[in-house]
């Protein structure tokens, strides 16, 4: 790849998806900045009927869509095409949540007119967007910041460039001008002169930790421009008194193996009562066992299918060695079956011992598992990482779950459920190094748009009381 093109390719194949030229950034912020002030003069009701033309124009290409997606990034098809039905029904929610919450206040007073609350959009937003959903989660901000009158430039990660150009294309087929609805190739360079450019009023970013921080860090000085940083999670999942293994199993592998564990709501550390420890971890293993791992197409359909690339393969290989020579213990080998290619096992790996356990996000299938003896030991562990996203209780009582819901610092909290697949009808985000406080999901119209409060009389009447000659 060229500075001035990018190249996507197969994760299952190594073959080359998509080339294109990277955007020229200075015009492509241009044509937003022109684009945008008609766009926000249209009517509420002409964007969302155009956000539901853009949601028909899905359907049209939703084969389409999900195989592209499933070849870019790896997922089975299976879970591309369940990605393609996020996109379309994001849109009905998006409509719901900005009336919902945006929704124009009048309170009126005889003396003191009318107190009027509305909202404006901030002007042209750059949507960054991940690799692991490449179509959904982009779509998570670019559909609610052009209901409320913003215009979009789109960079796609540069591992999804075109599965980012079909969805661009079906808002374009829709009706919505391609100066307000822009997609813009590019990699880290170009995503960072994004941010940084002055025509841009903020930035909607999906991905890890670092980026955001780098983002966060390259802003600070800039209040004036929103920022909305949705990262990822070294998220726990607790396991305590349950007679129901054969759920709490599947439970656990939904939630750390899905996506290959490239999910920011994964389970990535297992803190399991010693009491349950050997009866649960013996369902967990034979579950994980049975676990099909392989290429998107494949039959019978895999589960699993590879990691982003190469390097994400190394890396995590390298992770489960640290930890293995570092006191861990393996309950689960990761196998890598091709050494050319980013396919991986799923892994489990007991890091009780570890004295010093890294508090990083492995975005792969590796699950590690901490046993404890007591609930405040429990929690104490989940609480033990600088992140905040998803955390998740299987078992306990009624009582334990809420002294669970209450000390557990997390954005997103279940009970007997997966970590994984938060509901778009609420907020998603967390805290820590996991977000900004600025969750996306059913609250994302509360960033794409800023409340303006308005004291108004159709008369000027004023007097002074005091302090006159």
């Amino acid at each position: 790849m060229s500075k001035t093109e990018i190249v996507s390719y197969e994760p299952a194949t190594g073959a080359e998806v998509w080339r294109g030229p990277v955007a020229d950034i200075d015009e492509t912020v241009a044509r937003a900045r022109r684009a945008w002030p008609a766009w926000a003069a249209q009517p509420l009701s002409t964007r969302m009927e155009l956000m539901r033309r853009f949601a028909n124009e899905v359907r049209k290409d939703a084969e389409k869509l999900a195989v592209m997606i499933a070849r870019e990034v790896g997922k089975p098809l299976w879970e591309a095409r369940a990605e393609v039905d996020s996109v379309i029904g994001k849109v009905e929610l998006s409509i719901r949540s900005y009336a919902e919450r945006t929704a124009q206040r009048k309170l009126d007073s005889a003396l003191q007119g009318t107190m009027a609350v509305r909202h404006k959009p901030h002007g042209v937003l750059v949507v960054l967007g991940p690799f692991n959903y490449p179509a959904h989660l982009a779509n998570a901000h670019i559909v609610p910041a052009l209901i409320a009158g913003n215009a979009v430039i789109f960079k796609p990660s540069e591992r999804a460039p075109a599965s980012g150009e079909i969805l661009a294309r079906c808002f374009h087929r829709a009706g919505i001008s391609a100066a307000v609805m822009q997609f813009a190739p590019g990699g880290p360079v170009q995503g960072a002169a994004f941010v940084a450019h002055e025509g841009v009023d903020g930035v909607l970013f999906t991905g890890s930790a670092n980026t955001g921080i780098s983002i966060n860090r390259r802003l600070a000085a800039r209040p004036d421009k929103l920022v909305a940083l949705e990262m990822g999670g070294n998220n726990p999942m607790v396991v305590w008194d349950t007679p129901k293994l054969t759920d709490a199993a599947s439970l656990i592998v939904q939630s750390a193996f899905a996506t290959t564990g490239q999910r920011c709501t994964a389970a990535r550390r297992l803190i399991v009562r010693d009491t349950m420890y050997d009866a649960v971890m013996s369902e967990v293993k034979a579950l994980a066992d049975r676990v099909i791992f392989g290429a998107p197409f494949d039959e019978p359909a895999p589960f699993m299918g590879p990691v982003i690339d190469n390097a994400a393969a190394d890396g995590l290989t390298e992770s489960f060695l640290y930890l293995l020579s570092h006191g861990g213990k393996a309950i689960k080998h990761l196998v890598r079956p091709h050494e050319t290619l980013p396919f991986l096992s799923p892994a489990i790996i007991d890091v009780t011992a570890m004295k010093d356990r890294p508090d990083v996000e492995l975005f792969g299938p590796i699950l590690q598992v901490i046993r404890v003896s007591d609930f405040d030991e429990a929690i104490a562990q989940a609480n033990a990482t600088r992140f905040g996203l998803a955390a998740s209780l299987i078992g306990g009582t009624p009582q334990e779950y809420n002294r669970f819901w209450a000390n557990v610092r997390a954005g997103i909290v279940n009970w007997n459920r997966p970590t994984i697949g938060p509901s778009h009808a609420a907020p998603m985000g967390g805290i820590g190094l996991s977000g900004n406080h600025r969750p996306t999901g059913y609250y994302a119209a509360d960033y794409c748009a800023y409340p303006v409060a308005s004291g108004e009389m159709e008369q000027p009447r004023a007097m002074i009381g005091v302090g006159l000659k």
